[in-house]
């Protein structure tokens, strides 16, 4: 302890001769000790008296502790990728509970020496240090407070936050009752375990992990000290926050640690020289979000509050690798369509002052709304000119964007810009640089999209990516987002015709077709093709191929639309999501990526409905399970379609990524094993491709929030096509190709599949080559009636998408 500094009195005289020793000793030892004991004699009866009715009265009041030593402290819901990688945590408390016997010494040593050195010595109460700090508090500037870890715990547990002599006297009882119940270590464990550090950090090995991004094992004696800084005031004393401050308590402690003998002098001399380094890279891996938050939202809905505080951790089938892969994918693929989309002006603009030293923090207090998103960096415009631009990133980086990465602004740059879209000093926008160092304008896609994928054999989620940035929209597109699939819709539609006789060499006229408003007032329908062409009569092999609206129109027709919306329901679609007109093959019913990656499934593992899971494992904070995943074993209870069904299916979607609308995913992958089928829905509105291997089903959806064009020539095939690509080629590197075996009950005819009972000369050979001009195929049940007519365009409007 430093000596008691002089007061103000003494050093206002400083010609005077100096105290001499024996004087010292009165003034500030003997006097106040007199004083103290001569008031105390005159008050011992009424003292006495408190106490005796604070223990009468107050002590068989106290709360009971012997639940302290089966103490269950809340702890954080975390949320595990399949590789046992930590990729979300929920709750207010982050919290790592450690046996004392597994907090190292060095964390004890520095705890006690600032908090309490005599902890091992006391009952609960040190009197030796409530003396020391009186006198302390008398003498110096720096106070010194007299709670014991033991009243600390007493204080943290069950008492209120406010300061009374009240709860002082409580604080005390409560700490001799703790003290008569548990061991030293185990007071000392609680405390260390149940403590508030800041950064959402509860006890030492959670902290360790916060600031440091290591074990507490492995703590120095300066990181040590600068942890044990941290209970008197967790936010003064943050190291990142207030590093002047806290270094300053840090090296006090240190001091403490030596003078208490817990280290050496060559150890403190090392701790006091050692520069720290504290955690720069997050502690959960990025692009994992959505998956984590999907699990959140299940433990939720299983065990309500509890969810946050009991401990609970929840191991997922996302793959880290892939999922990385998937969001990158995603990401790229929006941006690219943004490239394409016109300057729609910076993000904010921002008056900066003339002071160049008050720059730099109005750049950084205004960037605090724009965070960065992931490569793409936000950015405050100091100058701006026609071919060059200057910008201040949030760390305070300059950068300067010349004229090749201006290029995207248009005449942003120019008098001629309109207020709202011009850059000029000031404005906020958006940054990336290139793999050759450079920078480039961007902006933020306004569009989103979604991807997921499984592995259909198992129903175990691979990669979830729900939206382009979760920090910018937290709405996951994968299982929230109601969208119509258009042409991805198509294949459940062929499917159902081929339990009514139509197989894959099944001619169907690609002619126009019209309804006519009739007497119900409605107006009149008249579908079109994707590219507004019409070429006669084709197989059913081709037409869905090169994905034919008029072709699936009249298979509908065929069918039957109650027949269909029934068909539907063995994907494990929502039979009142598609209402029974016939709009429904060109897929204008709501799905959500999910749902369509569920359905696709079925024809990729052979006609089996799985259920899309995601979580494993659940354990609570002491490792005991709770819930346990079962591997799914395929069997005819699961089934949902024929196998004969699924096979011809697979053939006739495999004919689609060979020849047909996909077909740059064969030509890229460089291997067959690829089925799918590419959708675009009324007005571009939405853009889909939903494909599969045998081992893996993966879905991409793009489109934006309020349902708008995406542009007359933005297609399934040229927007979402391209990330399924690069997500597959990174999942399926090491996968050998693998063929579907035909099951029994079909035969090959001249190169094409059929079932048995339904060949050239029992199914159905031809659809509307008798009449094209009626909309209504030869030997089909009917014409559309009157109601479906008339709701016909209030579900799709007159141009649909291929």
């Amino acid at each position: 302890m430093s000596q008691p500094e002089p007061s103000p009195n003494t050093s206002a005289h400083q010609d005077k001769p100096a105290i001499a020793p024996k004087a010292w000793w009165r003034r500030w030892v003997l006097t106040p000790i007199l004083t103290v004991i001569g008031l105390s004699a005159a008050g011992a009866m009424s003292v006495l008296l408190l106490v005796g009715i604070g223990l009468c009265v107050a002590y068989p009041n106290l709360p009971e502790v012997h639940g302290l030593a089966v103490y269950q402290p809340k702890m954080p819901l975390r949320v595990y990728a399949s590789n046992g990688t930590l990729i979300g945590e929920f709750g207010e408390e982050k919290r790592h509970f450690l046996p004392i016997s597994e907090i190292p010494k060095v964390m004890r040593d520095a705890v006690l020496a600032i908090e309490d050195a005599r902890f091992y010595q006391h009952g609960g109460v040190d009197y030796l240090g409530v003396l020391r700090a009186g006198l302390a508090n008398f003498g110096e500037s720096r106070s010194q407070g007299a709670s014991t870890i033991t009243m600390q715990v007493a204080r943290n547990f069950y008492l209120p936050s406010e300061k009374t002599f009240t709860r002082k006297i409580y604080e005390i009882l409560l700490a001799m009752k703790i003290e008569s119940k548990l061991s030293k270590d185990q007071i000392l464990e609680l405390y260390m375990n149940q403590i508030f550090l800041g950064q959402r950090a509860y006890g030492f090995a959670a902290a360790s992990d916060i600031y440091f991004g290591k074990p507490i094992k492995d703590l120095t004696v300066a990181e040590a000290a600068m942890l044990a800084g941290l209970p008197k005031a967790p936010s003064a004393y943050n190291p990142i926050r207030n590093p002047r401050r806290a270094t300053i308590r840090q090296q006090y402690i240190i001091d403490r640690m030596y003078e208490n003998r817990f280290i050496t002098a060559e150890q403190r001399d090392e701790a006091k020289a050692q520069a720290l380094r504290y955690r720069t890279k997050p502690p959960i891996p990025p692009y994992a979000e959505y998956v984590a938050e999907a699990a959140r939202s299940l433990m939720h809905e299983q065990y309500g509050a509890e969810a946050y505080t009991r401990g609970l951790n929840v191991y997922t089938s996302m793959d880290l690798e892939e999922q990385a892969i998937a969001a990158k994918a995603l990401r790229k693929g929006l941006l690219d369509f943004d490239r394409r989309q016109p300057w729609r002006g910076p993000e904010a603009y921002v008056e900066l002052p003339t002071d160049p030293k008050q720059v730099d923090i109005m750049i950084a207090e205004a960037l605090e709304e724009h965070p960065d998103s992931d490569t793409i960096r936000a950015a405050v415009v100091t100058d701006a000119s026609p071919q060059r631009v200057r910008a201040t990133l949030q760390s305070g980086e300059q950068v300067e964007i010349g004229a090749d990465g201006l290029k995207s602004v248009g005449k942003a740059l120019t008098e001629q810009a309109s207020p709202k879209h011009q850059i000029r000093r000031g404005a906020v926008i958006r940054l990336e640089q290139g793999s050759d160092g450079k920078w480039a304008i961007r902006q933020l896609p306004e569009v989103e999209g979604a991807f997921v994928s499984m592995d259909p054999r198992t129903g175990l989620i691979r990669a979830m990516v729900g939206g382009f940035d979760f920090e910018r929209n937290k709405f996951n597109h994968v299982t929230q987002a109601w969208r119509q699939p258009g042409s991805s819709f198509k294949p459940f539609i062929y499917s159902a015709a081929l339990e009514k006789g139509f197989t894959p060499a099944t001619v169907v006229n690609d002619a126009p077709l019209f309804y006519d408003a009739g007497s119900t007032g409605s107006r009149a329908w008249e579908p079109k093709n994707y590219d507004g062409k019409f070429e006669g009569p084709m197989s059913l092999r081709r037409a869905l191929a090169k994905s034919k609206n008029m072709v699936s129109i009249r298979v509908l027709e065929s069918v039957g639309t109650h027949y269909a919306q029934n068909w539907l329901t063995n994907f494990g679609f929502d039979a009142d999501k598609h209402l029974p007109y016939l709009p429904m093959a060109l897929g204008a019913g709501s799905v959500t990526p999910m749902q369509m990656a569920d359905a696709y499934a079925v024809f990729a593992n052979g006609g089996y409905r799985v259920n899309p899971t995601l979580v494993l494992k659940v354990t609570d904070g002491r490792g005991h399970t709770l819930a346990q995943y079962r591997p799914n074993v395929l069997d005819e209870s699961m089934r949902g379609i024929d196998a004969r069904n699924a096979f011809v299916m697979n053939s006739l979607l495999q004919e689609v990524t060979r020849s047909g609308t996909a077909a740059r995913a064969q030509s890229t992958l460089k291997r067959p094993d690829l089925y799918g089928k590419t959708g675009t829905t009324n007005d571009s509105m939405d853009a889909w491709f939903a494909g599969y291997h045998p081992h893996l089903v993966a879905v991409v959806w793009i489109g934006y929030d309020q349902p708008r064009k995406l542009g007359d020539r933005e297609t399934g095939g040229g927007l979402s096509l391209p990330v399924w690509i690069d997500y597959m080629a990174f999942a399926l590197r090491h996968t050998p190709v693998v063929e579907y075996t035909p099951p029994e009950g079909l035969v090959n005819i001249g190169g094409e599949w059929f079932y048995e009972e339904y060949t050239r000369t029992n199914g159905v050979r031809d659809v509307g080559l008798n009449s094209p001009e009626s909309g209504a195929p030869s030997g089909t049940p009917s014409a559309p009636s009157a109601s479906e007519k008339s709701d016909i365009l209030d579900m799709f409007g007159s141009k649909p998408g291929a």
